[in-house]
């Protein structure tokens, strides 16, 4: 399946449980028909790998995912040449070989023979197949998805430049091989480093931001419909309110999905700060992170609500 136009990119998405904006709708409908991968970039946990799988659910095509990490090398992503598997079929071949040979006059007819059955030695049976090989390889289409690129080597990042804008791969045993099916290619970042402008030229470039509280409380409504809608409301205020102080790492969308799900089992009827300091470690993973919220939660469980203040939830005020 292929999309038809940007709205048909946003229905099929929405099936598959994926709230996509229009401009992720444009530019993921650009990428196919112009045939570029697309370069996602933003903040860990705002969906940019669940784009690439529901974009894969969505077409029906196979998802193949190199996860990139420092030290990923060609043999990692590419491919490996299984010596020893070559080495074991010329052990067991040994007899037959030398039923072909027998009888050769010299050196250079049992050479000739020889090469007449190098297709059995040199073939893709001795090929352990990397996710860059097998979304080339592949007979049918294929959502190729290179995820966290960030975190790979720059080398890396350069040889992967090759294999984007060919689609073909060079093995020296058996030659040159080119896609079947040029596959649809998302690369994804968190901003841990940056790219170099020669990748960022060969994609479409997508930044996906955290989700405005209207966006983030669809989401939740999708995922976790069992959620009574105002806590929804009030579970989604304060994750934005979190992601508004400083601290180490924001809760992404998928901690706010595990917490409302946590709030549906503990069947909460709203957020007070009991629930607020017991259930925290569901949305920041990082000690000094929970430590500021809570103190900030102790100080203003403490304070007089103001009647001017709007920013209230369950009873507690959140402020930088």
């Amino acid at each position: 399946m292929t999309f038809k136009n940007t709205q048909d990119v946003k229905q099929a998405l929405n099936q598959q449980q994926y709230i996509a904006s229009d401009e992720i709708a444009t530019i993921m409908y650009l990428s196919q028909e112009i045939g570029k991968p697309l370069l996602t970039e933003g903040p860990a946990g705002v969906g940019k790998t669940e784009l690439a799988k529901a974009i894969a659910q969505a077409t029906g095509r196979e998802l193949i995912r190199l996860q990139c990490y420092e030290g990923l090398d060609e043999t990692k992503a590419l491919y490996e040449w299984e010596y020893a598997k070559q080495m074991l079929y010329t052990q067991l071949l040994r007899e037959k070989l030398n039923d072909t040979l027998s009888g050769a006059g010299n050196l250079t007819e049992a050479a000739d023979r020889l090469a007449q059955e190098e297709d059995v030695f040199f073939s893709m049976r001795f090929l352990l197949q990397r996710p860059l090989l097998k979304a080339i390889i592949n007979d049918q289409p294929t959502v190729l998805l290179i995820d966290e690129i960030d975190r790979a080597d720059a080398e890396f990042e350069a040889f992967l430049l090759e294999v984007l804008s060919d689609f073909q791969i060079s093995i020296p045993e058996l030659g040159t091989i080119a896609a079947k099916h040029i596959p649809l290619v998302v690369l994804t970042s968190n901003n841990t480093r940056e790219l170099s402008e020669a990748l960022k030229r060969r994609c479409l470039y997508l930044f996906i931001d955290y989700p405005s509280i209207d966006q983030e409380l669809n989401v939740v409504q999708l995922k976790v419909p069992e959620l009574e809608p105002k806590l929804a409301r009030q579970a989604v205020e304060v994750v934005q309110r979190l992601r508004g102080m400083d601290l180490r790492k924001s809760p992404s969308i998928s901690e706010t999905l595990d917490w409302a799900k946590a709030l549906v089992a503990l069947n909460s009827n709203s957020i007070d700060s009991k629930t607020l300091e017991n259930t925290m470690s569901i949305l920041l993973k990082h000690e000094s992170d929970l430590s500021k919220a809570q103190r900030r939660l102790r100080q203003l469980t403490g304070e007089p609500m103001n009647p001017d203040e709007d920013d209230l939830i369950g009873g507690i005020r959140w402020q930088n």
